[in-house]
């Protein structure tokens, strides 16, 4: 079965192709991303109107291009698989619409998919293999937009059981760097220069952490970390690689420690993580680690790095599995849904 991926819900026009085979293997024909990055860097964050523009001038040189790259003719695809939303409604639509359009063309079968149900299925392709999920699984969703703790009974079965009440994790990353003026993306920008600090150094808040329940909040983080600049440097250099190890790490342990404890609870057999923040190398290591040492037991999934930012792989990868239910919308009847929440 080949699926053609297309994934617009921000500012990244990406395209995939992949082929689901015999014996759980996967031929990853094609990947293709078309970045906005450096257009919306000058603005300190993605400019709606600027990406939807982007979208239309890029989407279908970019689909024209992959089909190249694979070798795959339009009659030779099974599926189309699109992100339908979460998401910039302006962007969505581009992708929505070039499916509808390619769909009534080509007279293929079209799965509207959560942007964020294709974050969580990125766990699935290891080493051109469909991994498997022991259920119950437990998903970390943590980018820009949301942070949250999913819980998963079987494939398609999701429930929330915690949730970020302010700030998301790559929000408070993003602020965080706009405050210290060191670039954007804030995420990537602020692990780099962190590498070089002592996590230890400062003795910012773990906001929420002794709390019982699973839920999540960041603005007070982000907060104290412009008092403290505001304030204790005012007039003085400020120590930015240990300042950034500090907030990362007040970051990590909240995630960590949340994750751990809901799996535990909640009796999980997989952990996976999520989203672009899934890509932050101290994160996926101190997961890893407290995992293998609270619950040696349980397996855990996490996504290739080149998968945790948006990517059309996921959205493919999420469709395959809708698409052996035969789960279909009807072309006529998708549609691009900015608010629409998987659980």
């Amino acid at each position: 079965m080949i699926i053609l991926g297309i994934e617009t819900s921000c500012d990244e026009t990406a395209i995939s192709l992949l082929d689901f085979q015999k014996n759980n293997r996967i031929k990853l024909l094609a990947n293709v991303i078309s970045s906005q990055i450096k257009t919306h860097q000058k603005y300190g964050g993605v400019v709606p109107e600027v990406a939807a523009r982007q979208h239309l001038a890029n989407i279908i040189p970019t689909i024209e291009f992959t089909l190249r790259k694979a070798k795959v003719q339009p009659k030779e695809i099974d599926v189309i698989a699109v992100a339908s939303g979460p998401g910039l409604i302006t962007s969505l639509m581009v992708g929505v619409e070039t499916t509808k359009v390619l769909a009534y063309a080509w007279q293929k079968p079209v799965i509207g998919l959560n942007h964020i149900e294709g974050h969580i299925y990125a766990n699935l392709l290891i080493n051109s293999h469909l991994a498997q999920i022991k259920f119950p699984a437990l998903c970390l969703v943590v980018s820009g937009g949301h942070t949250e703790l999913i819980h998963m009974a079987d494939h398609g079965q999701y429930k929330l059981v915690g949730r970020t009440l302010d700030d998301a994790a790559g929000e408070a990353f993003d602020k965080v760097a706009k405050l210290l003026k060191i670039g954007y993306p804030g995420g990537p920008a602020i692990e780099k220069i962190a590498q070089k600090g002592d996590p230890n150094a400062f003795d910012f808040p773990r906001p929420m952490i002794k709390y019982k329940n699973f839920d999540f909040s960041f603005s007070g983080l982000k907060t104290s970390v412009l008092y403290l600049v505001k304030k204790e440097f005012k007039n003085k250099k400020i120590p930015l690689a240990d300042l950034l190890a500090s907030f990362q790490q007040a970051v990590v342990d909240v995630l960590t420690d949340k994750t751990i404890r809901a799996a535990q609870e909640l009796k999980i057999e997989t952990v996976m993580m999520a989203g672009g923040v899934a890509a932050n190398q101290k994160l996926r290591q101190e997961l890893k680690a407290k995992i293998k040492k609270n619950l040696p037991n349980l397996k855990f999934l996490k996504p290739n790095i080149q998968h945790c930012t948006d990517n059309a792989v996921m959205i493919a990868l999420a469709g395959y599995f809708h698409a052996l239910k035969k789960d279909f919308t009807p072309w006529q009847k998708l549609k691009a849904d900015p608010n629409w929440e998987l659980v």
